[in-house]
């Protein structure tokens, strides 16, 4: 996942969904389309709705650093900080909206409201002229020329109609719960996050090859068209909602489960504290009732499991924030370099099917891998060393930006055009800068899956969803660290480290800070690495059986399932279905 790393932990559907079993919506429509006919129907619409959706998604962050700096003459960190902010947003929202559909708002209602507002933010984009192209009456008229604040008032609420559309697409339309992951062991939901993000991944790669060949081709046109897909998809929406498709999630854990324990529990340290200190396994033991606490050994022990993971999560912030290079310092190093390429101008968004390729290569590998490891012995093997070698594998990237950033100063600089747009840029060829982008993307096919898989795994059935709502979360947490770290970068050198005019500032000097903090965050991490390591733990697995509440969840899955293969069955005659 380029730019959108986020996306994935939202989970996506995509026709994984005949290989995995969907629960639940059979019923009635069942009558009119038989089981797997329907299933496909099912997953060729949620398919076209995330083509959709990432088409509107990368269409904006594309293109925002462009118009950032050339229409509404914002300084160019100040542009990478908008796409940052963006992305974070569009992160962020998926658990709210998410949360929402939990307690306040129906799951029909809420998805058409997100629709509408998705519409509105795309809607809106033409208005400010974004990406580039006026909207004229003639030749010589404009239809609407707004003043600069009002343009920037405009485009912020675009932003956020369009990213808490998203948030609801990603989180009722496609969400990972769609699919019955619960009795796969370590193994095959490795496989299943594998795939998983390789289709996203190809899914984006259409998309970014779709957008380059728009933007070289009819580039007038893509303003418009945003508004227009997002307009398809609201309809391909409104037929899975009266078809039924809109999967509805069995009521897990929540939120306000998870952060009413941690409170209670240090609220009664702090009285335990003063008055007695009992010798306890963990701080959070003080919340059960037998302790004096409001909650059930299940909700704290479950606390306690994806407290566990929040060295996992916070590690997580410095990697996301070295992903967000693509769309911000990576894109503005590609804008100020050579485009030309046989005769084409090359639009900036085909450098990101440069960091995709590699992904789309190493995933089918590493499953070759993967399935060698497990067999060998199953010991739970973890993947835990993915994840430090993809962090390394990140921080070279930032380092070799850093000299790819030196070198591309060497090349005398030329005048070249970018949406009607001068600029003066290096002559060296964009191609230079492929190593740095095929190092994120090797990054990303190792940390993603393996991150999904540690937060899933190492929790409780009942916490799973909250538990990739954290990791959601934090990645969100990664994108507002990067707009942060640019503007201190800013802020602290006069501007030098993160230059409007890259030829005039040390913009090298930001991406070897950014790397040796990278270094530091893996090692850090390879510290800690060892308490993932085992995942077939007593601590999960006695856990997982040991509760009665558990150990009957199960019976009852088992007493349903047998149910659904005597109604299945095609010995039993259709009047005796009925």
């Amino acid at each position: 996942g380029m730019p959108d790393a986020d996306m994935q932990e939202k989970g996506f559907v995509n026709h994984m969904a005949d290989k995995e079993q969907r629960a639940g919506g059979s019923s009635r429509a069942g009558k009119q389309l038989p089981e797997g006919e329907k299933k496909l129907h099912e997953a060729v619409c949620v398919l076209l709705v995330e083509l959709c959706e990432r088409f509107t998604f990368f269409g904006i962050v594309c293109n925002m650093i462009l118009f950032c700096t050339a229409r509404l003459g914002y300084p160019s960190h100040q542009a990478a900080m908008v796409n940052m902010c963006f992305v974070g947003t569009s992160m962020l929202t998926p658990v709210l909206v998410g949360w929402l559909a939990e307690y306040l708002v129906g799951r029909t209602k809420l998805v058409c409201i997100c629709m509408f507002l998705h519409f509105l933010g795309t809607a809106l984009l033409p208005v400010v002229s974004f990406p580039f192209e006026d909207v004229h009456i003639d030749r010589r008229h404009v239809l609407l020329t707004l003043p600069k604040r009002e343009q920037k008032i405009v485009f912020y609420f675009a932003l956020l109609t369009a990213s808490l559309g998203i948030g609801g697409i990603r989180a009722i339309v496609c969400p990972l719960s769609a699919y019955s992951l619960e009795d796969c062991g370590p193994k095959e939901l490795l496989s299943f996050f594998n795939w998983f993000h390789w289709l996203v991944n190809l899914n984006s790669a259409v998309v970014f090859v779709s957008i380059s060949y728009i933007q070289q081709s009819v580039a007038r046109n893509l303003g418009f068209l945003i508004p227009f897909v997002s307009g398809l998809m609201a309809m391909i929406t409104i037929h899975m909602v009266r078809g039924e498709m809109i999967y509805k999630p069995k009521t897990d854990s929540s939120l306000l489960t998870i952060l009413g324990v941690i409170f209670s529990a240090l609220k009664m340290c702090c009285v335990r504290h003063r008055y007695l200190s009992t010798a306890m396994p963990s701080w959070l033991d003080h919340a059960k009732e037998h302790h004096g606490g409001h909650y059930s050994e299940t909700q704290v022990e479950g606390t306690k499991s994806l407290a566990r993971l929040f060295p996992l999560f916070t590690f997580q912030i410095l990697y996301r924030t070295c992903i967000m290079q693509i769309p911000s310092g990576y894109y503005l190093q590609t804008m100020n370099s050579n485009l030309h390429f046989g005769g084409f101008v090359l639009p900036v968004a085909a450098m990101n099917v440069i960091s995709i390729v590699p992904l789309l290569i190493l995933v089918p590998i590493l499953e070759c891998i993967n399935s060698w490891l497990f067999s060998s012995k199953d010991t739970g093997h973890s993947p835990t060393i993915y994840i430090v070698v993809g962090h390394l594998s990140a921080a070279l990237s930032v380092m070799a930006a850093g000299f790819s950033e030196i070198h591309r100063k060497h090349f005398p600089q030329v005048e070249q055009t970018l949406s009607e747009e001068l600029l003066l840029v290096s002559s060296m060829p964009c191609f230079h800068l492929a190593p740095q982008y095929i190092l994120l993307g090797v990054a990303e096919a190792l940390v993603t899956p393996s991150c999904s898989l540690l937060s899933f795994w190492l929790v409780p059935e009942r916490m799973r969803g909250i538990s990739m709502h954290f990791l959601a979360l934090f990645n969100g947490a990664g994108c507002f660290m990067g707009a942060l770290i640019v503007q201190t970068a800013h802020a602290g050198t006069q501007g030098s480290w993160f230059p409007h005019l890259l030829h005039e500032g040390k913009l090298e000097r930001f991406f070897f800070f950014l790397a040796s903090l990278m270094m530091v965050n893996t090692l850090g991490f390879w510290a800690i690495a060892h308490r993932y390591n085992n995942l077939h733990e007593d601590c999960t697995n006695g856990f997982r059986g040991s509760l009665p509440g558990e150990k009957l969840l199960k019976h009852e899955k088992a007493i349903k399932h047998y149910n659904s293969v005597l109604e299945s069955s095609p010995l039993l005659s259709p009047v005796e279905k009925t």
